[in-house]
C-alpha cells in the first residue's frame, strides 16, 4: 500500500512538473517576438494606414459631383450670366467647379487660351488627387524587404549562437526560425495592405480624372455654341 502511494505521488508530481504545450499563441506575443525589425514595419504599417485614410476621404470628396452643376453652368453661359456662373463655381467645393472657373476667367481670350487655362487646371487638380500616393508605393516595396532583412538577422544569430556554443539542436534552430519567420509574414502583410490600398485609390483617381476631362469637354463646348 505504501509502495502504491509512492507511485501515486510519484506520477503526479511528474505530470505537475511537465510543461503545458500551447495550441495556440497570442498575437501580440508573436509580434514581440519578432525583434527589432517590428519596430520600422509597425511604424510602416501605421504610416500606410493614415495615408490610405487620408487619400480615401480626399478622392471620395473630389468624386462628389451634383449632376445638374454642368447643366446650370450651360445654361447661365448661353443667357449671357456669367456672373452666376462664376457665383456657382466659387460656391461648389470640387475639382471641376475649380476647373470651370478658370476657364470662365478666360472667356474673352483665343480658344487656345481657355483650353490651355483649363488643362493646366485640370493638371494642378490631379496633382492634389495624387499627393502622398507614392508614400503607398514606397511602403508596398519596402515593408517586405524590412521583414526579410529581419529574417537574415534572425538566422545569422542563430549561427552566432551554434558557434558560441558548440552545440546544434532543434531547439536553438527551430526557435530561432519560427520568431524571425514573424518579421517576414509580418513585412509581407503590410505590403501587401499597402499595394492594395495604391491600386485601389488609384482607381479612385482614375475615375475622378475621367469627370474632369468630360466636363472639361463639356465646357469648351458650351463656348463653341452660339449664344
Amino acid at each position: 500500500m505504501f509502495q502504491l502511494l509512492q507511485i501515486v505521488d510519484s506520477t503526479a508530481k511528474n505530470v505537475a512538473q511537465a510543461p503545458v504545450i500551447q495550441d495556440h499563441i497570442n498575437l501580440l506575443d508573436l509580434l514581440m517576438k519578432g525583434g527589432w525589425a517590428m519596430i520600422p514595419i509597425l511604424l510602416l504599417s501605421f504610416v500606410a494606414i493614415f495615408f490610405t485614410i487620408e487619400r480615401f476621404i480626399t478622392i471620395h470628396k473630389a468624386s462628389k459631383i451634383d449632376t445638374n452643376f454642368m447643366r446650370n453652368i450651360r445654361e447661365y453661359l448661353l443667357g449671357g450670366k456669367k456672373d452666376a456662373a462664376m457665383s456657382l463655381c466659387k460656391n461648389t467645393n470640387s475639382p471641376i467647379a475649380r476647373l470651370v472657373e478658370k476657364g470662365i476667367k478666360r472667356i474673352g481670350r483665343p480658344f487656345e487660351d481657355i483650353e490651355r487655362a483649363v488643362e493646366s487646371e485640370g493638371k494642378l487638380e490631379m496633382y492634389k488627387l495624387e499627393k502622398h500616393m507614392n508614400y503607398l508605393s514606397i511602403i508596398a516595396g519596402i515593408a517586405p524587404m524590412v521583414g526579410f532583412l529581419g529574417t537574415i538577422s534572425g538566422v545569422i544569430n542563430i549561427f552566432f549562437k551554434i558557434a558560441q556554443t558548440n552545440e546544434l539542436s532543434i531547439g536553438i534552430i527551430a526557435g530561432g526560425l519560427y520568431e524571425k519567420m514573424v518579421t517576414s509574414g509580418a513585412g509581407l502583410l503590410v505590403g501587401i495592405l499597402a499595394h492594395i490600398a495604391f491600386n485601389y485609390l488609384n482607381g479612385m483617381i482614375d475615375r475622378v480624372s475621367y469627370q474632369l476631362e468630360r466636363s472639361a469637354v463639356e465646357f469648351i463646348d458650351v463656348l463653341n455654341e452660339p449664344g
